[in-house]
């Protein structure tokens, strides 16, 4: 089976994208190819060239980036038995992880190679420009609320038993803090969402009991008190001075004392010296390493199919269209620079 194929290609560090011919790549054991119908766009994917450089360092050029993606299903590798044809998807593309590192597994592009275990079956209901907005944020929030390395949560569950421990979100109402507290919802915790107040309805609305303004002198103390003496279960830290915050909480807090930072491995590194000092674990989460470990099979074929189905998880935040075509993507990601918030950018194929 063949197809042809077309991806927006990024020729060289600090190069335009361009748009061009690409090979149709069979999938092999374990994989399956997705016929790409909506993609998300995220920081990573448009980084000036010397950034790449430090964040990807392994990237091979030409290349082929984007992590999120939704679409059907057109062809399945052997052993691949949960997922056929036709089928209606979201999944998380690994062409640019370190492991992976090949551009027929990255996003933007018409046909892409997905594994199995990191693809979750849609609802009708649910549209490929909403499930788009899933995938990196969802995978980053799962890497740091339960792998073992990071807080070591329980896993979600249809039926989660009440833990009677806390888990604060630090950033809330970005998009990796939108999955976050429902994650952990759904694993039985209560959580804390800190976001500007206008994002307070939005955080309730995804099950966080409190909201604190981030922004406020205060915060720290205001979080203290929600506690009220109960255990802290863990903290995610999303966000540029989310550590310099959440470090003197997860101090004098019961509790773990862990703290999973979404910051870029190289700016937390003396951060988490200084927080160790104080009894507090820092760690730096890489959004793509819950493929290699028993979170990413748990969440997206054990826990997301249903509860995308039965409403117990939304595509959060919300979706804005801003184009349809591979050739909207630079337009995309020149309009996320600029700034957004309480959404995302997706661009349909």
């Amino acid at each position: 089976m063949t197809h042809p194929n077309t991806a927006l290609w990024l020729p060289k560090r600090s190069a335009p994208f361009t748009v061009g011919p690409a090979p149709y790549t069979p999938p092999a054991a374990g994989e399956v190819v997705v016929r790409v119908r909506a993609v998300a766009v995220n920081p990573i994917d448009g980084l000036p060239g010397f950034l790449y450089r430090l964040a990807l360092p392994w990237l091979a050029f030409p290349a082929v980036v984007g992590s999120d993606v939704a679409g059907e299903v057109v062809e399945t590798g052997p052993g691949v038995t949960r997922l056929r044809p036709g089928d209606r998807v979201l999944g998380h593309a690994f062409g640019v992880d370190e492991s992976r590192n090949r551009p027929a597994e990255s996003a933007f592009q018409h046909y892409a190679v997905l594994l199995e275990h990191m693809v979750a079956p849609l609802p009708d209901t649910l549209p490929f420009s909403r499930a788009a907005v899933l995938p990196l944020a969802l995978s980053t929030a799962a890497t740091g609320l339960f792998q073992q390395d990071h807080l070591g949560l329980a896993l979600p569950s249809a039926r989660p038993a009440d833990r009677g421990e806390t888990v604060l979100v630090w950033g809330g109402a970005t998009s990796v803090g939108s999955n976050a507290i429902q994650l952990a919802r759904n694993a039985g915790y209560r959580v804390v969402a800190t976001a500007s107040p206008a994002g307070f309805d939005h955080v309730r609305a995804l099950g966080a009991a409190h909201a604190v303004d981030r922004t406020a002198p205060d915060a720290v103390e205001r979080v203290l008190e929600l506690l009220d003496g109960g255990p802290l279960a863990g903290t995610l830290a999303i966000g540029a001075g989310s550590l310099r915050r959440t470090v003197p909480i997860a101090a004098r807090a019961a509790g773990s004392g862990r703290i999973a930072s979404t910051q870029p491995a190289v700016l937390v590194r003396l951060p988490a010296l200084r927080a160790r000092r104080r009894g507090v674990r820092v760690s730096g989460v890489w959004g793509g390493t819950l493929k290699d470990n028993e979170v990413g099979p748990a969440v997206y074929t054990g826990f997301l199919p249903a509860a995308l189905a039965t409403g117990a998880y939304r595509a959060a935040p919300d979706a804005a269209v801003v184009g349809h075509g591979l050739d909207r993507i630079p337009d995309a990601l020149r309009e996320l620079k600029r700034g957004v918030h309480a959404k995302k950018l997706v661009v349909t194929l």
